[in-house]
């Protein structure tokens, strides 16, 4: 069924900014609401961001009229849900209300229509449940504002046709979205799941007299981050903070209940920017936060002991993958890494006694350690290593083909490198090493783009942890220089930093050309730290060496071409491949390996070793049989086939 129109229920801040992302990316949308100064404020909302998209070159003028224009407003639920092919319940997060809404859209809706519930933390089974077509509900969890942020939690109800959950990722993605696929049901999901833990220890730690909003808000700022805990909780609103713990003490643990703080304060109807009062005066529109020094009571490991918990949780009740985690965490909460990274920084040990500890003080079950931590498996858990739990798609393979081999980077879009892909490199190069068949190996990257260099917003403790994944990159990329057989690098769209220093590793490198190259790091604070600064200028000399690496600049193939940075231009993949076929068919192994030793390891001896080594080479090859079917064949005037021996 293709989609081409859209109900969404409910005109408040997440229905409008759903109806305005649909409509831009070109659907029919009814946005239906029963209390008219709602829709009034729906539209004023969406005029005004049309505007600013507008106004910044997002989008064209006319592009925003055509948009609001696809937009239906209603106070009829018949109206809205009548002809559509999709609807999408956006009203306050109380089941009582959700339930009543979706039952009455279910008369009017077409029976092959999907159902979608936008809530943040019901199980979308309990939601299926109250319509008449369980089997194509699922859940559409957009994160505010809906127009902005990338992410969409998509997850099927005990009952929903898998072929449905399909349908709605692939919607998601037409629509601009990022989706993340849950394997299964689950209150709050991913991120709500993670952050209702954070927020239960914030709340804890005001009810314990631990320290005040002020000084933890300071404390969390003085770290990087843009906004405190008890900041954010008065700008989301303090009844959806307490809905939300209410709803997660019913169904994960009654320790969500113990949240004394945020309870009196929105029974007093002090919920925040929205009421004008939360932890924070608001009455000027701003928060009024007293001045304070960060408390000292807390530390980052507080917070990331918990997060690491909550996602291990996650991935033992096989609700999603780590990959699916930290994706999620890094677009839902916009932060540059997730629980998964920060958990590669940390032992199981380390996670475990910090949780006892906050279990213990704060009388809280939710935060003791799962089983795989208490059992020291936390890194067989996040690698998808554990029984039980979801693997994540490989970062790095290889395909094989006769005499040549592919290793690809795979980590779209762009094929970034961090600790995980260097774990697979090593290992996947290792296990090249030690196969007799290979004369030719590729180096690039799924799809279209080699790859466009380390992953800066990878976690990392400290310097000296920074210092040894520097250290790990040197090492796992020279060993591309150490395999017996020619590396090849195939270059396409881009190589930037770390990705070009893994070129620069191999023995030749081919680029298309539109294919970009160049060392951005002094443009970042940093400097190349895979080896660039010694290996480019061995390769092309100091002075163009530092043209590139000084400046920060980028360069076309074309010129990497002339100046000798790039072997050759080709086309494309089948040019390459068909470059390597040829080159696999006539090249002696045993003459490349020692070819390469001398050029890799040769030139950093002095001229006299190094011409010593270069002889003893020769005399090796002299006593090869590849040597005699090599002189044959040329004799002969025919292809020779070489040995290896």
């Amino acid at each position: 069924m293709e989609i081409k129109s859209v109900a969404v229920l409910g005109a408040g801040e997440m229905g409008h900014g759903i109806a305005q992302v649909f409509a831009q990316a070109g659907f029919d949308v009814r946005l239906m609401d029963k209390y008219p100064e709602a829709l009034e404020r729906a539209k004023q909302r969406i005029q005004e961001s049309l505007t600013k998209l507008s106004e910044r070159g997002r989008i064209k003028k006319e592009e925003a009229q055509i948009a609001y224009a696809r937009i239906v407003f209603t106070q009829s639920v018949e109206q809205a849900v009548s002809g559509v092919q999709l609807v999408i319940e956006a009203v306050p997060e109380k089941l009582e209300i959700k339930s009543a809404v979706l039952k009455h859209a279910d008369k009017f809706a077409p029976k092959d229509a999907v159902f979608a519930s936008n809530t943040s933390n019901i199980r979308i089974t309990t939601l299926a449940r109250v319509t008449s077509r369980a089997e194509r509900f699922v859940g559409l969890h957009f994160f505010n504002p809906p127009v902005i942020m990338k992410l969409v939690e998509v997850t099927p109800a005990d009952t929903t046709d898998p072929s449905i959950v399909d349908e709605m990722v692939e919607l998601c993605k037409k629509i601009g979205k990022t989706p993340v696929r849950l394997k299964k049901d689950s209150p709050g999901f991913i991120v709500n799941r993670i952050n209702a833990a954070d927020m239960l220890f914030f709340c804890l730690v005001l009810d314990k007299g631990v320290a005040k909003p002020e000084e933890v808000d300071s404390y969390i700022r003085s770290q990087g981050l843009p906004m405190g805990p008890y900041e954010l909780l008065d700008f989301v609103g303090l009844d959806i903070a307490h809905d939300s713990l209410l709803y997660l003490s019913q169904e994960l643990s009654e320790d969500y209940s113990k949240c004394k703080t945020i309870k009196e304060l929105y029974e007093k109807g002090a919920l925040g920017k929205k009421s004008g009062r939360g932890f924070y005066d608001w009455s000027s529109g701003k928060p009024s936060i007293p001045s304070a020094k960060p408390t000292d009571k807390l530390t980052l490991l507080d917070i990331f002991a918990i997060e690491i918990n909550e996602a291990v949780k996650l991935i033992e009740e096989g609700v999603a993958t780590p990959e699916d985690i930290e994706t999620a965490v890094k677009l839902g909460m916009n932060r540059p890494f997730g629980p998964i990274s920060v958990a590669k920084s940390f032992t199981s040990l380390e996670v475990r006694q910090k949780l006892e500890e906050l279990s213990q003080k704060f009388e809280c079950k939710v935060f003791y350690p799962t089983r795989s931590i208490r059992e020291g498996k936390l890194r067989e858990v996040i690698e998808g290593r554990v029984e039980g739990a979801q693997k994540s798609s490989q970062k790095v393979y290889v395909e094989k083909k006769g005499k040549v081999a592919k290793l690809l980077i795979n980590k779209p879009p762009l094929n970034t490198i961090d600790s995980e892909v260097l774990d697979a490199l090593e290992k996947s190069l290792e296990e090249l090493s030690h196969d007799k068949e290979i004369r030719v190996l590729l180096v690039t990257g799924a799809g279209d783009t080699f790859s466009a260099g380390a992953e800066l917003s990878q976690f990392f403790r400290n310097s000296v942890e920074f210092s040894s994944f520097a250290r790990k990159g040197e090492r796992v990329f020279r060993r591309l220089s150490e395999l017996p057989f020619l590396t090849v690098a195939f270059v396409k769209k881009y190589a930037l930093g770390g990705a070009l220093e893994l070129a620069l590793w191999c023995d030749l490198r081919l680029a298309t050309p539109e294919s970009q190259m160049g060392f951005p790091e002094v443009t970042l604070g940093l400097i190349p730290a895979w080896s660039g600064t010694q290996r480019l200028a061995r390769l092309i000399g100091v002075s163009r060496a530092s043209e590139l690496i000084l400046t920060g600049k980028r360069i076309s193939a074309k010129q990497a071409y002339e100046w000798g940075l790039v072997n050759a231009l080709v086309e494309d993949e089948a040019s390459v491949i068909k470059f390597a076929e040829e080159l696999a068919q006539k090249l002696a192994p045993i003459s490349v390996m020692l070819a390469k030793t001398l050029l890799n390891k040769g030139t950093e001896a002095p001229s006299d070793i190094g011409l010593e080594l270069e002889a003893m080479a020769a005399g090796l090859l002299f006593s090869t049989e590849d040597l005699k079917e090599g002189i044959s064949a040329f004799l002969q005037k025919r292809q020779p086939e070489f040995r290896g021996v």
